[in-house]
């Protein structure tokens, strides 16, 4: 089996001619929108949402396609010279693509009436809950010649700096045990079962983050502040105001989540002091036992013994799950290993051209890392869902982005738990509170971190050492006495890609909402069995067109209310009890 992804399904490399070929359509595409935009005076609203909407459909396909395969590319080698010229001249021409999208979207906009003109038109009606949306969001829209020149000079602004720390964090040389190796490979190490290779790791991980601090400082910065200034002139009230916007979420919603989990903190710190106890800390966990295994820990997985772990456990959910499986090993979906250059973390991309998406793993064959296959391959089963969605139907919100992953990690940790005894079953029970608190406790540290940092960099420049105080004041309130304070990780802003997302803040809290809904979602799947499934695949598909809300309520969920959440997190108290019985 490959280990490593195959790409030559969208381009054999960038001197295919089909790569050139859809640059050159892409931007004849452009040419024909703006012709188009310039004379849409005196067309009929049909004339205008038909033209305006086919065009934007077919530029954003072929752009898509180049921009998926360059990002894939550069992933797993940052370091490609060649693979960095393409991507900026690709946002080169996204910044001439920006532009035309907002005066398209001003356009449709003035629409007087969707669900009218719907009634005339296929490509109106399939598209009525983005045109509604647009309606909504031009009044941040600015003039096209401002939107033109943001979009021109992101690409030496936020991008450009987004950029510089997936490179410094992705080739800075981690010195350990007389070699040196990647940031990705020393994280890895935090799972050893041998105490003293992870503690020497965390120092040796702490270390590298010294010589790249100052300028991964300030990429945070700078990124923060052009979102800032951007979400004023745009009329945002706060960064985060805007991330609930587009994420089509209430703070409600949000408020509602929040209180819940800090009324359930108590219960985590409970478990990370138990853990503590257990190897034998006074004082609550040190941050390099964090991920410390415990129970049977030992037991490895090749990738071929991963592959029927996970077709196996998944066909007892649904066997469309499965074959998609099957599938993503089979036909090289999947970038497994680390290797110098390659992104470090998890992440999925959709690839609609395909119909198919790519994974891109650090696998180190332990349980953990099929618990990471699992939750990127929902990601794929959400992609699946929404393939056949129009091109401006695939795109949806950051809360529930998370959901079918985290779907997929608790029906993965239930089957493993079922069967298991003694010290498999502390293992996993261990394992699932791990990641449980990374997705609450970690995430509810990363989203005061984040509040933070917005707050305090507009007014002053906040240097290394100020990040660090916030980062250890942020972990201090989250994990409270479950941690050893003498020994946390001031450098978590460093590794963490999601701050640096220019166009993506508050890359937290989906996290956790996920992990929650998902677990709502999983106590409804045990009671209603096959009936679930359909109705979960439907809600999935409906995401892109739909509210977070909304998407509750087809799953017979309110989510503004605490009671919803309360529940989710009760289950993980159960956890903490059977873990702290054992």
């Amino acid at each position: 089996m490959n280990t490593e992804w195959s790409l030559k399904e969208i381009y054999t490399g960038i001197d295919d001619p089909a790569y050139e070929e859809d640059i050159r359509k892409t931007e004849q595409k452009l040419m024909e929108l703006s012709d188009f935009i310039k004379n849409a005076e005196g067309r009929s609203w049909l004339e205008k949402a038909e033209g305006l909407l086919g065009l934007l459909e077919e530029t954003l396909d072929t752009l898509f396609k180049v921009m998926i395969y360059v990002e894939l590319r550069q992933s797993v080698d940052t370091e490609d010279g060649d693979m960095m010229a393409q991507q900026n001249r690709l946002m080169r021409i996204y910044a001439k693509m920006s532009p035309l999208e907002a005066a398209t979207q001003k356009i449709l906009a003035e629409i007087p009436d969707v669900d009218a003109l719907a009634a005339e038109s296929e490509i109106v009606r399939e598209n009525a809950f983005y045109l509604k949306q647009v309606k909504m969001d031009a009044k941040h829209l600015l003039s096209d010649d401002v939107e033109e020149m943001i979009s021109s000079m992101n690409v030496s602004g936020g991008a450009a700096w987004s950029q510089l720390q997936a490179y410094l964090t992705s080739t800075v040389k981690v010195d350990y045990d007389g070699g040196q190796m990647t940031l990705s490979e020393i994280r890895n190490l935090a799972y050893s079962p041998d105490a003293a290779v992870r503690k020497a790791a965390y120092e040796a991980e702490l270390a590298a983050y010294e010589k790249i601090q100052d300028s991964v400082a300030f990429s945070l910065n700078h990124i923060k502040n052009q979102v800032t200034m951007l979400c004023g002139k745009r009329g945002y009230e706060s960064p985060l105001s805007m991330t609930l916007e587009e994420s089509r979420m209430k703070r409600e919603t949000l408020d509602a989540m929040m209180e819940a989990i800090e009324e359930y903190l108590p219960v985590f710190r409970k478990y990370l002091r138990k853990k503590g106890e257990m190897l034998g800390h006074a004082n609550g966990l040190p941050w390099y036992d964090l991920f410390a295994p415990l129970g049977k820990a030992d037991k490895t997985y090749t990738i071929e013994e991963a592959k029927d772990y996970l077709i196996d456990t998944f066909r007892k959910f649904t066997p469309d799950m499965a074959e998609m499986m099957q599938e993503a090993f089979e036909q090289e979906w999947i970038d497994f290993y680390p290797r110098k250059g390659k992104q470090g973390g998890a992440f999925c991309a959709g690839v609609p051209c395909l119909k198919q998406s790519r994974i891109l793993t650090n696998y180190d064959g332990y349980f953990g890392s099929i618990g990471t296959l699992a939750h990127e391959l929902g990601h794929a089963f959400h992609n699946r869902q929404i393939e056949n969605n129009r091109p401006l139907n695939q795109d949806y919100p950051m809360p529930v982005a998370e959901t079918a992953s985290t779907f997929n990690e608790v029906h993965l940790g239930q089957a493993a738990l079922k069967d298991a005894t003694g010290e498999e079953r502390l293992n996993l029970l261990e394992n699932d509170l791990r990641e449980q608190t990374q997705c609450i406790v970690d995430i509810y540290s990363r989203y005061l971190f984040e509040t933070a940092v917005f707050e305090q960099s507009q007014q002053k420049f906040l240097m290394a050492d100020d990040l660090k105080a916030l980062m250890l004041d942020a972990q201090k309130k989250a994990y409270g006495d479950g941690l050893d304070e003498t020994c946390m990780h001031p450098y978590m802003w460093a590794c963490k890609s999601h701050y640096y997302s220019e166009g993506l803040s508050f890359y937290n809290f989906p996290y956790a909402f996920g992990n929650l809904f998902a677990m709502g979602l999983y106590s409804l799947f045990l009671k209603e069995g096959d009936a679930f499934v359909e109705k979960y695949k439907a809600m999935l598909a409906a995401t892109p067109c739909c509210t977070i809300e909304e998407a509750g309520a087809m799953m017979g969920i309110d989510l503004t209310k605490k009671a919803f959440w309360e529940e989710s997190l009760s289950q993980i108290a159960k956890t903490v009890e059977a873990f702290c019985e054992m």
